[in-house]
């Protein structure tokens, strides 16, 4: 197969992929959903004080106060302002452990499924214990002992997602691994890489996709929730976890400090999650085709 026809193979497969997402309700919602989130995100990180006229750590009045737009928070400062600047580096954290966790994943879990005999044995029984394992717990453990930073907070949450990549990749892999094209192209000697990017990943990329777009909405869920518990990002940064643990005392006098964080998490990770449950359905419906 030359280069060009493989380019248009891998078009005409994407293209698919997003009309049978775009097909589904929760792939719409989910879709306009995140647009939406990642928008007020971005839009918010550049242009929140020329909306509201405040900067994020600027005292506009007494704490807990209802006036203006959407009140004060636990120190005098703007709450619309805090959160519409609060979620880039929520969604700046969550990518990069995210991403992190890709690579993890693919270097287990394609060397797992690949190879299968005794290395995948032991690598999938280390995945398990690791599984096993209280996933909240074991972040807060490993951040405390080590500092509540940006990049350990990374780490950490990377290095927590990575094993259910793995496990997810090393059974697509072992479900194409044994077709008859893939027996043939070992039988001619062709490469191990040419085998794995060009035969196997076209099979298994949509699935792939709808578990990294999962494992990114987990990552959004424990990176505030760490926030929220306090080890996570430190309250001198706008994040909407930590809005939520340091307002939540005053949510009866004050509830917008608490609800508007709490809506724009909730925001993301649903919209996120329909995405990938919407993705899963459609590699599902690909798989049977």
């Amino acid at each position: 197969m030359t280069a060009p026809q493989t380019r248009r193979q891998s078009a005409t497969r994407r293209h698919a992929l997003a009309g049978d997402v775009w097909a589904q309700p929760a792939g719409k919602i989910g879709a306009v959903l995140t647009a939406i989130m990642l928008m007020v995100t971005v839009g918010g990180y550049f242009f929140a004080e020329a909306l509201t006229g405040h900067s994020p750590v600027e005292l506009i009045g007494q704490p807990f106060e209802s006036t203006g737009m959407a009140g004060t928070d636990i120190q005098g400062r703007s709450v619309l302002t805090r959160t519409l600047v609060g979620g880039v580096t929520l969604f700046g954290y969550a990518i990069a452990a995210s991403t992190i966790g890709v690579v993890l994943g693919v270097v287990f879990g394609v060397t797992a499924g690949y190879v299968g005999g005794m290395l995948d044995w032991i690598i999938m029984r280390i995945n398990d214990v690791v599984l096993a394992l209280p996933t909240l717990v074991l972040a807060l453990c490993a951040i405390a002992m080590l500092e509540p930073t940006g990049w350990v907070i990374v780490v950490v949450v990377g290095i927590m997602q990575a094993p259910w990549i793995a496990r997810s990749l090393r059974d697509a892999i072992r479900t194409v691994k044994d077709q008859e094209h893939l027996l043939a192209a070992r039988m001619y000697a062709v490469s191990h890489w040419s085998i794995l990017t060009r035969e196997m990943l076209p099979y298994i990329s949509a699935r792939m996709v709808a578990v990294v777009c999962l494992r990114f909405t987990y990552s959004v869920g424990l990176i505030a929730s760490v926030s929220f518990l306090g080890l996570g990002i430190q309250p001198a940064t706008a994040n909407w976890g930590g809005m939520l643990s340091e307002n939540l005392i005053a949510l009866s006098t004050q509830p917008w400090a608490v609800v508007l964080p709490a809506l724009a998490i909730a925001g993301l990770t649903i919209g996120t999650g329909l995405l990938a449950h919407a993705l899963d359905q459609a590699a599902s419906l690909r798989g049977t085709r």
